[in-house]
């Protein structure tokens, strides 16, 4: 039993080992639960539940939820529905059961069929990139968990919320038809930060710096944090000063070195531009520079 746990221990099932399936899963366990078993097909997802659920049975979905307090499907969010439908009809869930799943892009509704028969939906999806190591258990205290539960049921937020506490996170609320904006905003900043960087880095080795992670960590972190303490206030560099000329030699650059990046740089600038010109810190006739500039073919 965990330090300070008041509650009864659950058991957990665990459909699948992926990523987050198998950190959720120590993690629960850490929390003082019980996994009784964990589903896992591919090597990657054998391999995972070894080394964070060393000891926990390897069985068929069905046999997972049928043993479980608590059933935990890490699986594509395009699968959910059905997986819930599948074992709905195989009679491998039972009422008093709760049912939870991991997507961010839903909420309770995609488990309806599991609701109809009594069991109590959750949807919580922890707010943070995973790897499926075991590292990533110790980052989870360092998140938010988006709770939703359903809006008639006052005990499924609750208990949305005590098991985010007991994974030591922080919960956030996010209401059944806000989760498609919700998860469209962490993608739009955690998936694309990872492709901006590493085209960050493609073009830092074409400019001949052999280590470009040692160059663009300092600025990298310090644009981020500024930006989550100041906003729009935090933006630097030519689209705000209104340079042109500068704009315009970066497009030059670019469609010289990699001219797929340009289509984005040209996106994001127009953006930088509006979000500046919006917060007071870019001119008017600076942001018109500045959209000149990109609306040109690159010489």
């Amino acid at each position: 039993m965990a330090a300070g746990r008041t509650g009864p221990r659950l058991r957990v099932g665990i459909i699948s080992a992926g990523r987050v399936g198998a950190v959720l899963g120590a993690a629960l366990r850490r929390a003082g639960h019980q996994v009784s078993a964990v589903s896992a097909v591919s090597e990657a997802s054998l391999r995972r539940a070894e080394e964070l659920l060393p000891g926990v049975a390897v069985l068929p979905p069905d046999e997972v939820a049928r043993q479980a307090d608590l059933v935990l499907l890490a699986v594509p969010d395009d699968a959910i529905a059905g997986l819930v439908r599948g074992l709905v009809a195989t009679d491998s869930l039972r009422g008093g059961q709760i049912l939870v799943h991991t997507s961010g892009a839903h909420g309770v509704d995609v488990l309806a069929a599991a609701t109809d028969i009594g069991l109590l939906p959750l949807a919580l999806h922890p707010a943070m990139t995973f790897t499926g190591r075991a590292e990533d258990v110790e980052r989870l205290a360092t998140a938010c968990m988006a709770v939703t539960a359903s809006t008639a049921d006052d005990a499924g937020w609750h208990v949305a919320e005590a098991l985010a506490l007991e994974l030591g996170m922080e919960p956030v609320r996010v209401p059944e038809e806000s989760r498609g904006l919700y998860h469209a905003a962490l993608s739009h900043g955690a998936n694309h930060l990872i492709t901006l960087v590493n085209e960050c880095a493609e073009l830092l080795r074409g400019a001949g710096i052999e280590v470009p992670e040692r160059v663009m960590a300092p600025i990298l972190s310090a644009s981020l944090d500024n930006a989550l303490r100041l906003g729009d206030r935090a933006i630097t560099g030519p689209v705000m000063r209104g340079d042109a000329g500068t704009v315009r030699a970066h497009l030059a650059a670019l469609s010289g070195a990699n001219p797929e990046v340009v289509p984005s740089y040209r996106e994001l600038a127009k953006r930088t531009a509006e979000r500046a010109e919006d917060a007071g810190i870019l001119r008017a006739d600076g942001a018109e520079a500045v959209r000149e500039a990109l609306g040109e073919e690159p010489s």
